[in-house]
């Protein structure tokens, strides 16, 4: 289980994240939402060991999260971080070169089933299919938790329906768990087990999804825009 207990992040004299307390178990499909700004990223990145909080502890089963967590923890960035002369092929062996649970069969798998040609240069493909590799290599590893910073950013209905079924169909359930930010929430809400919402660096709702549904009556969206009007 991942746990933050307390955290506070600041950049300079601004504050990131504040006071935030959290636990991730297994086996869940959690959405972190929040407006820009709210410190969505940093969460994750928190969370996958790239920054360390300036108060407060970040643990995974019980052991301080560092880089070294990268084993357990497969991230992926909002931003396109590929070589660009890579073909996608390439682009599996490489990371089959940096991460010991990267399965290489499994990606290729992916990639067929979101219509990705292994053959295709980076650089010569659109934002979707760029978004549809970013899929493929981060699920093509076999960690404890995946954690996908606005994997739907920018693209259109149907390739956010294509990566919304790769992760029903290619993620375990029963031992893994996907941690993603969106501003799509009413298109993955019948993914989400879990809401985590943000608001000015910190936490003001942590609910099950079939909670929020059998005790406030309501869609997630619509108890979004009530707590967020609640907040101001």
């Amino acid at each position: 289980m991942i746990e933050l207990n307390n955290v506070s992040k600041k950049y300079g004299g601004k504050s990131a994240l504040e006071d935030i307390t959290l636990s991730l178990p297994h086996g869940k499909i959690i959405g972190l939402v929040g407006e820009n700004g709210s410190g969505k990223t940093t969460l994750l990145k928190m969370i996958a060991g790239l920054l360390t909080p300036n108060s407060g502890s970040a643990t995974f089963s019980g052991n301080p999260i560092t880089r070294k967590m990268a084993t357990n923890i497969a991230y992926m960035p909002d931003a396109d971080l590929f070589y660009p002369y890579f073909t996608v092929g390439q682009l599996f062996e490489f990371y089959e070169s940096q991460f010991a649970d990267f399965n290489p069969a499994k990606a290729k798998e992916i990639a067929q089933f979101l219509n990705v040609s292994l053959d295709s240069k980076i650089k010569h493909l659109s934002k979707g299919n760029r978004g549809r590799v970013k899929i493929a290599v981060t699920l093509g590893r076999e960690a404890a938790y995946y954690l996908l910073d606005e994997p739907f950013s920018g693209l259109d209905p149907m390739v956010r329906s294509d990566i919304t079924k790769g992760l029903i169909r290619f993620t375990d359930p029963e031992r893994q768990t996907v941690i993603l930010s969106t501003h799509e929430i009413k298109e993955v809400e019948p993914l989400l087990d879990e809401i985590v919402v943000l608001k000015g660096s910190r936490i003001i709702a942590h609910e099950a999804v079939d909670e929020i549904r059998d005790l406030h009556g309501k869609d997630a969206t619509t108890w979004m825009v009530s707590l967020f009007r609640e907040e101001c």
